[in-house]
């Protein structure tokens, strides 16, 4: 069974923390999953690009309540996540971020997002109620 990828975002958040929290969940997908990074891409000269994940990456919107609930079922299912609280958005400084997160429960934090690797079908049912992030 292949795994997939999804990353889905607080449908509050605005463009620009949008695209901020999207793209530090994705670094770290790629560096936790290097296996999705297709070969490199190369153009008519012969210059070679860094490959793209082979199967892309939806990008869904949830709420508060969905994200809790989507975090509660990945628990239950034991599948992969990366969670990005929205403490990170609130500091540039990694060394307080994780003082800040250290002190409450991760069932608590708010969410600027998550993102959640698992077989392709698992993932369908886990996000069929989502929509795209617009």
């Amino acid at each position: 069974m292949e795994d997939r990828c999804v990353i889905i975002l607080n449908h509050t958040l605005p463009s620009g923390k949008a695209a901020n929290a999207a793209a530090v969940m994705a670094l770290t997908l790629g560096q936790r999953y290097p296996h999705f990074v297709g070969e490199p891409l190369c153009d008519a000269q012969g210059r070679a690009f860094p490959g793209l994940i082979t199967s892309g990456v939806p990008v869904l919107a949830a709420s508060d309540e969905q994200l809790a609930a989507l975090y509660a079922r990945c628990e239950e299912q034991q599948l992969d996540r990366i969670l990005f609280p929205a403490a990170g958005q609130q500091t540039t400084d990694y060394a307080a971020l994780t003082a800040v997160v250290s002190e409450t429960e991760a069932t608590r934090w708010p969410l600027c997002g998550m993102a959640v690797v698992a077989e392709k079908k698992a993932l369908r049912k886990l996000t069929a109620a989502l929509t795209l992030f617009a």
